[in-house]
């Protein structure tokens, strides 16, 4: 890809990743209030101090922000603010206070983002890499992963920093799959089968470095830490009215101003990696994320197009671009009678699914095995003292567990979607689009 491309789509040689570390710290001083309550902020969570200091800093204005790293690092700021506010303390917080709302708005604006906790947010621009002397190393690679760790957390641990840099090593490692793929779209133009299969066959064994390194999340992330402690710090405002938030958040411009807003949270599948695979495939999606209204339900889009909007703006134009192409399905539905390009993108397929069914397993040790845990403790402790009255639980947001029959099925996500049964839609759909049952006249299918 060349330097313009790149440019223009928020792109690098890691990927959807910066080219380089992102800063550590804002260079101006005029920021030091926000970089003060950041730094301490597991801290005063613990001391169920955040709310005050927050409600202590002045309204700082943008106009000081210069470079896009500068951007970025104040988007990071606040977002972490953000959840930290409403999230941290009982009962959830429904107001944001201008300190927040006001240059967050401004901040959101200018990256083309939503003001709240993206996975830009959280994983792609919140990381470092430190060597074995515990300094920040910025020649080390940011797929190395036992040498990333996050700028910020929530909780101060290291499942909580562990959880974010996986991603930001799987990202960083599929990065060099891009121009092949773009390189396959390119060659169908040209009828280039050789080149095709050649890409798919790459793409599977990048595909399968990517999950090598998410399997590795067991190894310092604990599911008890995740679920109880990092999770519900996530969790958005939309679909969220059983956890204290059912018109969502109020941000408080200040002066009788603002406005109501219901947003999905951080999650993984805001990240423009697996979305790019899926339209260069010609995978697609239906579902909103909600198994009792179908995508087209109320108007709402599907909640791989919705959270495209969850993006960065380039990024998102990004995926637009290439959702213009023609997919490789398209080109493999005209030419059925080619045996080793039909079996390469099948291969291709399985592998992307295959991908998806290890997230599938790391939502069940994360999520469902302890809301199950949780819920059989409960049930224990019930039967045990079945006078006493509960006492109001001091686990908020994403930690209670409903007490519908279905809960490992209706689980809510962090973005807002139901965890298992969107998942494995998600999964058959991604097999389904390796499936030609007649031929198919070529279209734009991605």
């Amino acid at each position: 890809m060349d330097t313009s491309f790149t440019q223009q789509y928020g792109l690098s040689d890691n990927g959807f990743l910066p080219s380089r570390l992102p800063l550590a710290r804002l260079p101006d001083p005029y920021y030091a209030p926000w970089e003060t309550v950041v730094t301490k902020l597991p801290e005063l969570l613990r001391s169920n101090g955040l709310r005050s200091a927050v409600r202590q800093l002045p309204v700082l204005s943008t106009n000081s922000l210069g470079s896009e790293p500068e951007w970025r690092r104040a988007y990071l700021i606040l977002a972490f603010l953000t959840h930290a506010y409403i999230w941290g303390e009982d009962p959830v917080a429904e107001i944001l206070p201008p300190c927040i709302t006001v240059p967050l708005l401004a901040v959101s604006a200018h990256l083309e983002l939503p003001p709240v906790a993206t996975y830009a947010a959280l994983n792609l621009w919140n990381f470092t890499t430190v060597g074995e002397d515990g300094k920040t190393r910025e020649e080390i690679p940011f797929d190395n992963l036992d040498r990333l760790r996050a700028l910020h957390t929530f909780t101060d641990t290291e499942s909580e920093s562990w959880f974010y840099v996986v991603s930001v090593a799987m990202e960083c490692r599929a990065a060099t799959i891009l121009p092949v793929l773009l390189g396959a779209v390119d060659a169908a133009a040209r009828n280039d089968v050789a080149t095709i299969v050649s890409a798919l066959h790459q793409f599977v064994a990048c595909i399968h470095e990517v999950g090598v390194l998410l399997d590795r999340m067991h190894e310092r992330c604990d599911p008890s830490v995740f679920f109880f402690q990092i999770r519900p710090f996530l969790a958005g405002s939309k679909h969220m009215a059983a956890q204290g938030l059912p018109n969502g958040v109020f941000y408080d411009e200040g002066d009788g101003r603002g406005a109501w807003r219901q947003l999905r949270g951080g999650s993984n599948g805001q990240s423009s990696l697996i979305q790019f695979f899926d339209i260069v495939l010609g995978v697609e999606h239906t579902s909103n994320g909600r198994h009792s209204q179908p995508s087209d339900s109320k108007g709402e889009s599907g909640f791989h197009q919705e959270v495209r909007g969850y993006m960065p703006g380039p990024h998102r134009r990004f995926l637009e671009h290439v959702a213009a192409l023609p997919s490789l399905r398209s080109f493999v539905a005209k030419t059925q009678g080619e045996s080793e390009l039909s079996a390469a993108f099948e291969e291709a397929t399985k592998a992307l699914a295959a991908f998806r069914n290890k997230h599938l397993g790391i939502v069940t040790r994360y999520i469902i095995i302890p809301s199950r845990q949780k819920q059989a403790a409960e049930a224990a402790q019930a039967k045990k003292e079945p006078e006493a009255q509960p006492e109001p639980s001091k686990l908020r947001g994403l930690a209670h567990v409903s007490t519908h029959k279905d809960t490992k099925e209706m689980l809510t996500g962090t973005g807002g979607t139901e965890l298992l049964p969107f998942l494995k839609q998600t999964r058959d759909e991604t097999l389904q689009a390796g499936v030609f049952t007649k031929p198919v006249a070529a279209t734009n299918d991605s």
